[in-house]
C-alpha cells in the first residue's frame, strides 16, 4: 500500500514512464475475468443493455490515464486498450524505468497477468498500480507490484518524480467519447460533433454507502478539486472550445452542481463572454432542485445523471424530493435525464420487486442505468457486510463477477437462489417494452426543449436550441420514422412514435414531411441489418491508442522503428499558460 512518506524515484523526470490500461479484448468470457455481459461500454453494459439495435454502442477513454500523462514531465506513453499481444510488444520494444497501470476490481486476473509480464519483460521497472482496484483489501496478496495508489494520482506522480505537486493542473483535451453508434449508423467522429471531457473534480461529499469513486478520494465529505474557481474552469473550456471547436462538454464530476460558488460564476462568464455551451453533468437531486431553471438552463445543463435509487429511499440527496414531477419538469425544458435505479437495496424483497421495477420506469427517464446493489471493497457497504459475515468468498464468487449486472456477491436477506440477475434484466426489459427506444425518448425532451426557448430573450440560450433544432428537422425526424416503423408489433409505443413524429412535423413544416420517411427507410434498413449481426453474436471492441507527450516523442525520434504520429491531442491549464502537446499514433 502507499507509504505514509511516498517515495522519489531516483531518476526523478529523467525516468521512462509507460501508462496502460488493462489489455482486451473485452467483450467475452476469458480466463483473466473478462465477461460478455461486461462489455468495455458504459451504455450497453449498464444503461441500454436490453434495447438490441437501438442501444448507444460507445466507447469512453481512460481519461484518469490521460489526465496522469498530461501532468507528467517524463518521458510518458499512454496505451489505451491494448490487445495482451500489444502490451507484450511495447515492453519488448521500449524499454521503461515505470510501468503504471490502471484497472477496476473485475480485472484483477489482467492486472496480476500485465504486472507479471512487466517483470518478465522489464524486470529493473517500477510498477505502479491504480484506479479502482486499489480499494480491495488483498490486493497486495495478489499482484507484485512495488506501488498501489489509491486516491490523487496525479499528486502522487509528480511527487514520486520530484516535480511540483502544487502546479497547475493539466487538462487533456480530448473527445468524450469514440466509436459511437445506433440503428447501425456510426456516428460523426469529428471533435466539434462530439462532447468533450471536463474533469473538474474527483470523488463525491456525498459519500453514498455503495459509492466507490467516494471511497476512493477519502469517502462523505471529501473531494478533490481540481479547479477550484469558476474563472479557473472557464478559462479550461475556453481552451478546449478553441482547439476541439466543440459547444459541449460531458463533465466528469460526480456532483458538479454541488460546488454551487464555481457554478454561479461560471454561469456569470458565459453570459458575458456569450458562450452558448451545453454541459452534460452528474448530480443528485437535491442539488439540482437548489438551483432554479433559470440557471440550468443558463448554465447550458442539456443532459443529467441523477439517482433515483428507488422508492422509500433513505439517501439524503433524495429527501423531500418527488423525482417524477422533477424528472418532467426538468425534460420539459430540453434536460434530458438519465436516472439510475438500485435492484436488490434491503427492502427489496421477490414480492415487492415488480412494485419497485415499476415505480422506477414511471419517470419515463430518457435513459434508465439499473445496477444490482453490490458492495464493492473500500465503500461502507462492503464493510457493513464483511462485519456482518454476509459477504461470499471469492471462492464461490469471483471478484470478475463483482460488477453489479450479474449477481450479489453476498448473501441478501430477502432476494436468494440468483433471482436478482433475472429481476434485474427485467427492469431493462420493461423499461424498454413500456418507454420504447432511449433515442426515440431523448428526441422528445429535445424537441421539448425547442419548443420552450426558441423564443428565449437571451439570444445566447436561443442559439444553443436552434443548434439541437437542426438534428431535430432531419435525422431525429428519420429515426422517429424508423421507430414508428419498427414498433408495429408494440401499439403503444408506436402510438408515442406517431404523436412524436407528427409534432416533428407541425414543429418544423414540409421539408420535414419529405426528409423523414426518406432518412427513416435508410435507418430501418440499418436498423435490421443491425439487429441480425447482434443475433449472429456480434461484439464491439474498442481499438487501442498509443500516445506520447513531448519528451517521450523526443525519445522517439532518436530510436528508428517508431510508429508515425497521426495528430496531436493537446492539454490546456486553467490559466492557459504555454503547453506542450501530446502526439497520437496508431496503435
Amino acid at each position: 500500500m502507499m507509504m505514509q512518506t511516498q517515495p522519489v524515484h531516483r531518476l526523478g523526470t529523467r525516468a521512462k514512464v509507460l501508462l496502460s490500461s488493462v489489455f482486451g479484448p473485452y467483450a467475452q468470457d476469458d480466463a483473466y475475468g473478462s465477461r460478455k455481459i461486461n462489455p468495455m461500454e458504459l451504455y450497453q453494459n449498464q444503461v441500454t443493455r436490453t434495447q438490441g439495435a437501438f442501444s448507444l454502442r460507445m466507447f469512453h477513454r481512460s481519461f484518469g490515464l490521460m489526465l496522469l500523462q498530461a501532468n507528467i514531465d517524463a518521458p510518458c506513453t499512454l496505451l489505451d486498450f491494448p490487445s495482451e499481444d500489444r502490451f507484450i510488444e511495447e515492453l519488448q520494444s521500449c524499454s521503461y524505468d515505470i510501468v503504471g497501470v490502471s484497472a477496476i476490481i473485475p480485472n484483477i486476473g489482467k492486472l496480476k497477468r500485465m504486472c507479471d509480464l512487466v517483470r518478465k519483460y522489464q524486470p529493473n521497472a517500477t510498477v505502479v498500480v491504480g484506479g479502482h482496484v486499489a480499494n480491495k483489501e488483498d490486493i497486495h496478496e495478489i499482484i507484485d507490484a512495488d506501488h498501489i495508489v489509491r486516491g490523487d494520482g496525479v499528486k502522487w506522480f509528480r511527487t514520486f518524480l520530484g516535480q511540483d505537486e502544487a502546479a497547475p493542473v493539466r487538462h487533456p483535451v480530448t473527445p468524450s467519447g469514440n466509436g459511437a453508434r445506433i440503428m447501425g449508423v456510426g456516428l460523426s467522429e469529428k471533435p466539434e460533433d462530439t462532447a468533450a471531457i471536463l474533469i473538474p473534480s474527483v470523488g463525491c461529499p456525498m459519500g453514498c454507502n455503495f459509492c466507490s469513486t467516494s471511497a476512493m478520494f477519502g469517502g462523505k465529505g471529501k473531494f478533490i478539486n481540481f479547479y477550484e474557481t469558476g474563472d479557473e474552469l472557464f478559462s479550461v473550456m475556453q481552451g478546449i472550445e478553441t482547439k476541439l471547436k466543440t459547444q459541449s462538454f460531458f463533465v466528469l464530476d460526480e456532483n458538479f452542481l454541488m460546488h454551487r460558488k464555481r457554478a454561479l460564476r461560471l454561469l456569470e462568464l458565459m453570459e458575458k463572454n456569450r458562450k452558448s455551451w451545453s454541459l452534460y453533468v452528474f448530480s443528485s437531486a437535491r442539488v439540482l432542485k437548489s438551483y432554479t431553471v433559470e440557471q440550468l438552463v443558463g448554465l447550458g445543463i442539456s443532459w443529467v445523471w441523477t439517482g433515483l435509487e428507488g422508492e422509500d429511499s433513505r439517501y439524503q440527496k433524495l429527501k423531500k424530493v418527488d423525482t417524477r414531477s422533477f424528472v418532467r419538469h426538468l425534460q420539459s425544458h430540453g434536460i434530458c435525464v438519465l436516472g439510475s435505479s438500485i435492484i436488490g437495496m434491503e427492502n427489496h424483497t421477490p414480492e415487492n420487486i415488480d412494485q419497485v421495477i415499476d415505480h422506477a420506469i414511471s419517470h419515463d427517464a430518457d435513459f434508465h442505468q439499473f445496477m444490482l446493489y453490490t458492495p464493492i471493497p473500500g465503500t461502507p457497504l462492503h464493510a457493513q457486510h464483511k462485519a456482518d459475515g454476509t459477504l461470499l468468498p471469492e471462492s464461490e464468487f469471483p471478484a470478475a463477477d463483482t460488477h453489479g449486472q450479474y449477481r450479489f456477491n453476498y448473501r441478501h436477506q430477502h432476494i436468494r437462489n440468483g433471482l436478482e440477475g433475472e429481476y434485474l434484466l427485467n427492469a431493462f426489459r420493461r423499461d424498454f417494452e413500456v418507454n420504447g427506444p432511449s433515442l426515440g425518448r431523448l428526441i422528445r425532451t429535445t424537441l421539448q426543449g425547442w419548443q420552450k426557448h426558441k423564443n428565449h430573450p437571451d439570444k445566447r440560450i436561443r442559439n444553443r436550441f436552434l443548434l439541437k433544432a437542426k438534428t431535430l428537422r432531419t435525422t431525429y425526424a428519420g429515426a422517429v420514422w424508423a421507430m414508428k416503423k419498427w414498433s408495429e408489433n408494440n401499439k403503444t409505443i408506436q402510438a408515442k412514435m406517431d404523436t412524436l413524429l407528427n409534432g416533428l412535423y407541425r414543429e418544423f413544416g414540409w421539408k420535414t414531411r419529405l426528409f423523414a420517411p426518406l432518412a427513416g427507410r435508410y435507418l430501418y434498413h440499418s436498423l435490421k441489418k443491425e439487429e441480425n449481426r447482434l443475433q449472429n453474436g456480434w461484439n464491439y471492441e474498442p481499438h487501442a491508442f498509443y500516445e506520447k507527450n513531448t519528451a517521450a516523442l523526443a525519445l522517439a525520434h532518436q530510436r528508428k522503428g517508431e510508429r508515425t504520429v497521426k495528430s496531436t491531442v493537446p492539454w490546456v491549464t486553467g490559466d492557459l499558460s504555454p503547453v506542450f502537446g501530446r502526439l497520437q499514433a496508431g496503435a
